[in-house]
């Protein structure tokens, strides 16, 4: 009894013991892991923010019947959603620098798998 030789199957191709096989190469590389905020996430809630406080301090004053409330509040949003962008960009940015500080480092392998050659046609 001899012992088989140990194999991955996932880089098994069932070849034969005279025949080619895929060379592979792995490279070993030292790499940071972070965890990111998702800026668009950020700054779609930031606008929806800004445009639900133009909302409320719209309503929350007299408006003037000649124009009436609904040309107000979009005269407001457009200083509103704006405001409310920037703050959640500004929030991200914050919470991404606070993150920046818990970054761990870690050992990334990366391995390459070159395809078999063309075989001569007989």
């Amino acid at each position: 009894m001899t012992p088989e030789p140990d194999t991955d199957p996932q880089f098994d191709t069932g070849a034969q013991p005279g025949q080619h096989e895929p060379s592979r190469s792995t490279v070993e590389t030292e790499v940071t892991v972070r965890r990111i905020p998702r800026y668009s996430r950020f700054l779609i809630i930031g606008a929806g923010l800004g445009a639900v406080a133009t909302f409320i301090l719209t309503a929350s004053f007299p408006s003037d019947p000649k124009v009436g409330f609904g040309a107000l509040f979009g005269y407001f949003l457009i200083f509103g959603v704006p405001a409310g962008f920037v703050m959640g960009a500004l929030v991200a940015i914050v919470l991404d620098a606070g993150l920046k500080r818990r970054a761990r480092t870690a050992l990334a392998e990366h391995t390459t798998v070159d395809p078999l050659p063309d075989e001569p046609a007989s």
